[in-house]
Parts: structure tokens; sequence; C-alpha cells
């Protein structure tokens, strides 16, 4: 279920994608771990991974819509493949490609054929790209910038403000940066254009973060913006920083996966080879616990993600559920990364502090995932949007594929107004769990999941509550839950994962729905009937001894699989 280097053949895509994602291994192989570690710890720039990729033309060959170039495509499948690949070599490599997409997004969504023609040529040589929306005062509250966009009375502008928080904002080819006219009051006020960090009027403050990575503050001072470099202005620009957010938060799921595969090959092997009390760690009941909780929180999180990349490449006007399952990526996945980091770091214990391991690094990246492009709380809110239609109102829709076809993702350059998310409306999610009601877990899982809809149904939230968000956020846990082990158990039918895996998914997903409605218990907003409520749906998963044995011996088997070459 895991990504091994040692016997990885993305088998499953066209020749030429075959061949870089395989070049992009074999690249971080050669250069070792010694290498690796040591540029980690130095916060050396990656220029030499940045040079592989621009002689492969690795970005450019993936981040480039059929639009711009016939010969390329924007295929959400093999992107999610790249963000797992450089996640597990190290933060550093994704976040650089990652900030590129960002800033590609507001240009592909853009009519200026002159601009998509200037982005597609920087990638061709190797360019990369920074999405130039956060400012120190505001951070990402686009409604408030201060980057301010002056007529200059020949039909364009000049730009004076500054922008903080940019990745690549030292060597971007193209940045694409947000702000608002100065006489034009209102939403129709906005601008999206493109500036280029190489210009004079462009100043590069500072690193403002302690990494490889650079994540710029720069500052506009009368940046000469001619009407050609625009790229939306009024509510499209606004539209535009919103739909690129929800392309861009999605590669975060699988950063987070690649990161952890990586450290539990380190924590695996370690444990099962070590020897404590005369006896082998791997020995002790809580260890094979934590490790194995470990690895079933991580294959959830890579079944969850695969389907979600099916919904993304089929959506449409008509069909927009990927715009819940896409924050349930960002908040959910991720911070089931943070899990399993801590559950392997309570086992492998002090050796997850030394310096030449993936681990120390791993644990320090994986807190990052779930602060980027909107924190937990705010795509948890977002999330909130969707649950009535969700729960209660279920629609018909033709049977989504597995989508691993080599085609071009169209419609996420063009999803329109970034608005009506409580009128979309999704399938019915208890089908998948009719489907394998014969799964124990699956099965007490769903009497806590129908649980949830009495509650909303009988003891909704009144208004008061509807203003705490404190409460709600809870109710949004509980609810993130239901769909996280749809889509799961929807991967696991395309996908033939066994029944004793997806018994101990929901093993875990039964005691995390416990300890929600324990949360939600504990509120001092909650009133006693949802109290009631909340301490009648705690529930103890279905304990399998000999199922607990099976998958144990699956996560053993990873002892000694893999190590990255010296």
């Amino acid at each position: 279920m895991l990504f091994n280097p040692r016997t990885y053949d993305p088998a499953q895509f066209d020749d030429t994608t075959r061949r870089l994602l395989r070049a992009t291994v074999d690249w971080f192989e050669s250069r070792g771990k010694k290498a690796l570690i040591d540029t980690y710890i130095d916060r050396a720039w990656y220029g030499d991974f940045l040079e592989f990729a621009a002689k492969e033309g690795l970005f450019a060959e993936f981040l480039t819509p059929s639009s711009a170039d016939g010969t390329k495509r924007w295929d959400t499948a093999r992107i999610a493949e790249l963000n797992e690949i450089l996640g597990f070599y190290g933060l550093g490599y994704w976040y650089t490609w990652q900030v590129t997409i960002l800033g590609l997004g507001p240009v592909w969504q853009s009519e200026n054929e002159a601009v998509r023609a200037r982005a597609a040529k920087l990638l061709s040589e190797g360019h990369v790209m920074a999405f130039g929306l956060s400012e120190r005062t505001h951070g990402a509250d686009i409604y408030s910038t201060d980057m301010i966009l002056t007529p200059d009375g020949e039909g364009g502008f000049t730009a004076t403000g500054s922008k903080y928080y940019i990745g690549n904002g030292n060597v971007a080819g193209l940045v694409s940066v947000f702000g608002r006219r100065s006489d034009v009051e209102g939403p129709q006020g906005y601008v999206f254009f493109a500036a280029d960090s190489r210009h004079e009027a462009y100043h590069l403050v500072k690193n403002v973060v302690n990494a490889q990575m650079y994540v710029s503050e720069f500052r506009l001072e009368n940046y000469p913006v001619r009407a050609e470099d625009v790229l939306h202005t009024g509510k499209a620009a606004f539209d535009a920083a919103l739909n690129t957010v929800n392309v861009g938060k999605f590669n975060l799921c699988t950063a987070s996966i690649g990161i952890c595969e990586h450290a539990m090959y380190e924590a695996v092997t370690h444990a099962h080879n070590r020897v404590l009390y005369g006896r082998k760690v791997t020995e002790f009941p809580h260890v094979r616990r934590e490790l194995t909780d470990a690895y079933t929180r991580l294959v959830a999180m890579k079944l969850f993600s695969d389907r979600a990349v099916d919904y993304f490449r089929s959506a449409s006007a008509e069909d927009r559920r990927y715009l819940l399952f896409n924050p349930m990526t960002k908040m959910k996945v991720t911070t089931e990364g943070e899990k399993v980091i801590d559950l392997m770091w309570d086992v492998i214990a002090a050796k997850g502090f030394e310096a030449d391991t993936y681990f120390d690094k791993a644990a320090r990246d994986i807190r990052g995932l779930p602060k980027l492009e909107g924190t937990v709380h705010v795509n948890l809110a977002l999330i909130l949007k969707f649950m009535a239609n969700y729960l209660f109102n279920p629609a018909e829709y033709p049977a989504v594929p597995t989508r691993l076809d080599a085609a071009d993702d169209t419609f996420l350059f063009q999803q329109g107004p970034a608005r009506g998310l409580g009128a979309i409306r999704f399938h019915d999610w208890r089908t998948a769990y009719d489907a394998h009601a014969h799964i124990p877990n699956v099965a007490r899982f769903r009497e806590q999941a129908d649980g949830l809809c009495t509650l909303l149904a009988t003891h909704a939230p009144d208004a008061a509550q509807q203003q705490d968000l404190d409460f709600l956020l809870e109710i949004g846990q509980l609810f993130a839950l239901v769909v996280y082990g749809h889509l799961v158990l929807e991967q696991a039918e395309l996908t033939g994962v066994d029944d004793d895996l997806l018994d101990g998914i929901f093993d875990f997903l039964v005691r995390d729905f416990s300890a929600h409605a324990t949360e939600l218990h504990g509120k001092s907003s909650t009133t006693e009937a949802q109290a009631a409520w909340a301490l009648a749906h705690v529930r103890r998963p279905v304990a399998d001894p000999e199922r607990a044995e099976r998958i144990w011996q699956t996560v053993a088997a990873l002892s000694g699989t893999y190590e990255m070459q010296p």
C-alpha cells in the first residue's frame, strides 16, 4: 500500500509521465540521504533540484494545461503522484512546486493570452512561480489588501505595497499579485496582475522562515503594471483567488502522505530491530497497537485522497462535489498525518530527535501542512456549509470511475463564481456503508453516523449555538468523519482492499467519533439533550485479536524494506 522507491513503477500512467516520475525518484536516490539531511540542516536553497526539474522539463510537463500547450496537460492524478514523491523526500522540494501551482492558478484562469504564453514559456525554461496574495497585516484576508494600484493615465497602473509568506518570491519568473485600485471602491476594484521578481521595482525584503524554502516578504514600489499584465479585474479577481486555493490546497494531503510513508519505514525498521529488557520492542503490545494504528491511519489517508482525485477530475458546473472533498483533504488528511507521526514517535522516542534521520525532519514538517492554505478551523467551517445536503438531501449522479486517464482537467480553471456551496448536492453516502455492512466496525461506525443525523434532526444547534464556532467545529469534526469513511469505502471497493484492513480503519474511526462526541458533551454551550446524545453515541470498536494480528504482520513486514541510499 505504501510508496517504495525500491519497487516503484507507475505503470498506471503514460510513458512520459512514468519516465519523469521515475527520474525524480532516481535523482533523489542517487543524491543520497546524507545530502538530503545536510542541506536540510544547513537550510541550503535547493537549486540543484530546480536545475534537475528544469533539465527534465518536469514542472512544464505537469503544470501546463493543453490550452496553453497542446502537447502537455494538467492532470490531477499525476500531480498528486508527484506531490507524494516530493513529500517523501522533503517538504521543501514539495513547497517550491506547490507555490508554483498557486502562482499559475490566476494565469490559467485568465483570458490574457499574452501572460498565458509568457507563463508557458517560463515553465519550459525551468522557472518557478509565486502567488502574491497574503500580507503581513491581513494574512489571507483578501478583502483588506493594501497592495494599491494607481492608474497611470495610459491604461495601466503603478503598484505599491508589500506581500508576506510568498514562496519562491526570491526567484519567481512570474508572480501573480492580488491588489486593489485606488480609484474604485468595493469588489469592482480588485485586480490580479503578473509581476516579475527580477524587475527593479520589485524589492525582496527577506525570507520570513528558518528553513530551506524561501518564503518571502517582498515590496513593490511604483511597479509598472501594463494593461497586458492584468490577469483579472473586479469580482473575477476575487473568484480567481479562491478558485486558485481550491486547486492548490488539494496538494497538501498527498505531501503529508509522502512524509508519513518515509517516516514509517524508518520507525518500523528501528523498532522491529531494537531489543529492550530482553525483548524486541515490537513484542510489546502497546508498540504493536501504536504502529498498527499509524499504519491503518496512513492507508486511510491514501484511500481518501486517491478517491478525491476522481471527483476533482470529474468535476463540472453541474457536479461540484469536489468542493467538499477538497477541504476534507486539506483539513482531515493533514491532521491525520500529524497523528501518524506522533504515534510512531511515541514508539521510537529519542530516535525521533536524531539529526541523521528523516524522521526528525518529518516530525517538524508535518506540523506545517494543516496550517497552510487556510487553518484547520477555516476548513472545518467551510465543510459545515455542505452538511445538510450531504446528510439529508442526496441526489442521483452517474458513477464516478477511477480517473487515471491522460486527460486535461480543464474545469479546474473554469470553476466560475466561488459561491453557492450550500446548494451543492451529493450522492447518498449510505450506499457505500451498506455495501460494507458485513464488516463489524463499519457497521458500528454506521450506527454513530446515523446518530449524527438524529442529533441534527431532533436537537439541532439553536440560534446561539449557530454563532458559537467552538461548538460548531465539534459538530464539523463528527460530520467530517462520516465523509472520510465514505470515500475510504468507495476507494476500497474500487481497489480491492481486504476486509481486515477496512475493519482496522473503522476501528480507529469509531474511537475518533467517540472522542469528538465526548468533546461535544463537555462544551459549555451544549444542551442537556445534546450532551445525553453525545454520551449515548460513545462506542467501543469491535475487538478482533486475530484481525489485529494479521494487520500487524503487514506492518512488521515493512521492516528493512526501504532505506534511502547513503
